[in-house]
């Protein structure tokens, strides 16, 4: 584990799903002793249309006292509520220019994006689920809206096709000791003989399920973790290729699918 603080930051369109995620972000951030940070990018194109020069440059002053009421008030209310300070800034720009930027400059260690119901979280059409997993090599939150792990209450932690029942983050160890006991692995078998939905303890700290390898796997898979009131499914990015016995988990699959949040571990 690192000795300075993780540097979290969490990535907005202000649509009203933000409270939930910046909840389950503090919560993350109270675990593993990391600051939280909020950043929100708008499209320029969004901003300003049609407008001369000087209409243009009043409409983006607007706009930015606008966007910084907006986001101070959200960010008070959760740093009241869970005592944390929560830095915050925000642009008018080429979205995936401008998180690429942040990126760079801050180096944060941990990217939190949200999720709609139907689809990956988008900014103004673009995807940038898909953009955020290919930039940042560090570990990455997909935060459900749907079922919110507040801070300082019980928490579940889940790995999928964990292999060496490792986690390739560095604060795994925080995640685990916060974690309801005995943590739940679970698995989509790739040889035809795994037994369907089996259960067997792992050195009595892990309860593993495995799945066979069929079309409902990845639907057994959410009901069992449902069923667990498992909060964060975690899953290491390398994992994809070491297969073993486990077959390849398609992450927009379970991106798409899932109404928890999921954690992207590092490459």
């Amino acid at each position: 584990m690192k000795n300075n603080r993780y540097k979290i930051l969490v990535l907005s369109d202000l649509k009203d799903s933000t409270n939930s995620i910046l909840k389950s972000s503090v919560s993350l951030a109270k675990m593993i002793n990391g600051d939280v940070a909020f950043f929100h990018v708008k499209k320029a194109t969004d901003v300003v249309e049609n407008d001369s020069q000087l209409s243009a440059i009043r409409t983006i002053n607007k706009l930015h006292t606008k966007t910084r009421s907006q986001i101070q008030y959200l960010i008070d209310a959760i740093s009241k509520d869970y005592d944390i300070k929560i830095s915050h800034n925000h642009a008018f720009g080429n979205v995936k220019n401008e998180i690429t930027d942040y990126l760079q400059v801050n180096k944060p260690d941990i990217v939190v994006i949200g999720k709609r119901k139907s689809h990956p979280f988008n900014f103004t059409g673009d995807n940038i689920t898909d953009f955020i997993i290919k930039t940042h090599n560090g570990a990455i939150m997909i935060a459900s809206d749907e079922n919110t792990f507040e801070p300082n209450k019980v928490f579940s932690l889940g790995l999928l096709n964990n292999i060496e029942k490792s986690i390739n983050i560095e604060f795994a160890e925080s995640l685990i000791s916060h974690s309801t006991k005995p943590l739940k692995s679970f698995k989509i078998g790739k040889q035809p003989n795994v037994l369907n939905e089996s259960e067997k303890s792992i050195e009595n700290k892990t309860v593993e399920y495995v799945f066979e390898q069929t079309d409902n796997a990845i639907n057994n898979l959410f009901k069992y973790l449902s069923k667990n009131n498992v909060d964060l499914l975690c899953l290491n990015r390398e994992n994809e290729k070491n297969y073993m016995n486990t077959t390849k988990i398609d992450i927009n699959q379970i991106i798409n699918k899932m109404n928890i949040s999921l954690l992207i571990a590092r490459n």
